[in-house]
């Protein structure tokens, strides 16, 4: 849906739309003579995400689109400019973007009582904007087509530089059980209102609508169901999924700390765990607690992904086996490992194999995700020792 910005421009827009309307069935059938005219005005439009949290969700879309529009006016200056670096964008305040906006269209909108999300989709004032970056009045290069209308169901042809998000889900566990979705969840109340992140990493937390709540639910976060994180994660526009799991400590009704598990999924797979714990200041509440655990979180998030957690190690390992299907055995455990992306086999005799792992993560990481396989892996560089559990042996 098209929304005006002032009252005073809804009659603009509509007689905009009227002559675009007449000209059009003037001109059908003729040779598109104007294609270069509305290339040139998609050259100056831009569709971004939003995602806003405020006392009432009438404050958080006017977040959201304040957020959205020096987004997005971003987006546009760098494709025209070349450059990410306009000082002139920065000395703007939010009333001369606002001036410099045509239009703007807004589809996929969801929403709580605090908090909006939707696509915006914004459209500036040509000449505005060449005064801002001084280009000429031909379109720019190459590359920067039309951008399609989220109403008509096509994607902008502006894409939005900060990139996916990550979507984390906040599973909280005490005396009384396991929460996701459900309330009360303080876990997720906190994570839901801290601010937007400014950093690279974009971090956001589901709704919890009726489609969140079919995708995934506590039991099958904490578990690590691939698929209801993969789902979940490409629901809310991302590809990497990450279970926030905040086990309560409480010494009588008072919590006293949090014990924090963070496992960051991948396209559903295992691809980095972060353990840590956070106790409580003197006089601090639980909502103060809880939310300074949850800024500590998405600060591990953001570290995490400047290391890039999927990227690969490799280590040599030799496996004791006495068979043949000892060694299946193995194999097929391994391929079953969450952390396990490849396994070369360098050599293979009746009493032992020697391998070479590819995985993601560290060589601690690892180790737990071959102990949920009942794998054990011990020793050191150069040459690891992997071998079935005992526990599993005996059977």
């Amino acid at each position: 849906m098209a929304l005006p910005l002032e009252s005073t421009r809804a009659g603009v827009w509509i007689l905009r739309c009227c002559t675009g309307v007449a000209v059009l069935l003037l001109t059908m059938g003729m040779p598109s003579g104007g294609s270069l005219a509305e290339d040139q005005g998609a050259s100056y439009s831009a569709t971004v995400k939003v995602d806003a949290t405020a006392d009432s969700v009438g404050a958080a879309r006017e977040l959201a689109r304040i957020d959205g529009q020096r987004r997005a006016l971003g987006l546009v200056v760098d494709r025209l400019s070349g450059s990410s670096d306009n000082p002139k964008l920065a000395k703007l305040d939010d009333k001369a973007i606002t001036d410099m906006v045509e239009s703007f269209e807004v589809a996929n909108e969801r929403m709580s009582p605090v908090r909006y999300i939707a696509d915006y989709t914004f459209h500036f004032r040509s000449s505005k904007l060449r005064r801002l970056v001084r280009v000429a009045e031909t379109p720019p290069a190459e590359g920067g087509g039309r951008s399609a209308s989220p109403e008509g169901g096509g994607k902008s042809a502006v894409a939005e530089t900060s990139g996916k998000p990550v979507v984390v889900l906040p599973v909280y566990k005490d005396s009384t059980g396991t929460a996701l979705w459900d309330d009360p969840n303080p876990w997720r109340e906190a994570w839901a209102q801290r601010s937007g992140d400014a950093g690279a990493v974009r971090v956001t937390v589901p709704l919890g609508d009726a489609s969140d709540l079919a995708a995934i639910d506590a039991g099958r976060a904490e578990s690590g169901r691939s698929d209801a994180l993969a789902a979940i994660a490409q629901r809310n526009g991302g590809d990497d999924a990450i279970v926030a799991l905040a086990t309560a400590r409480r010494q009588g009704d008072k919590l006293a700390g949090l014990d924090l598990s963070v496992k960051w999924y991948r396209s559903g797979r295992l691809s980095d765990t972060q353990a840590n714990s956070v106790d409580a200041l003197p006089g601090e509440s639980e909502g103060d607690l809880l939310r300074r655990a949850a800024d500590a979180v998405a600060a591990g998030i953001a570290g995490g992904a400047r290391k890039n957690p999927g990227q690969q190690a490799i280590l040599a390992a030799s496996v004791p086996i006495s068979s043949l299907s000892d060694w299946v055995m193995v194999r097929d455990r391994l391929a079953s490992a969450a952390a396990v992306r490849r396994v070369d086999l360098l050599s293979l005799s009746r009493q032992e194999a020697k391998i070479q792992i590819r995985y993601v993560g560290s060589a601690e990481q690892l180790k737990s995700s071959l102990a949920e396989v009942d794998l054990g892996l011990g020793g050191t560089d150069p040459m690891w020792q992997l071998q079935i559990s005992s526990a599993t042996g005996s059977r």
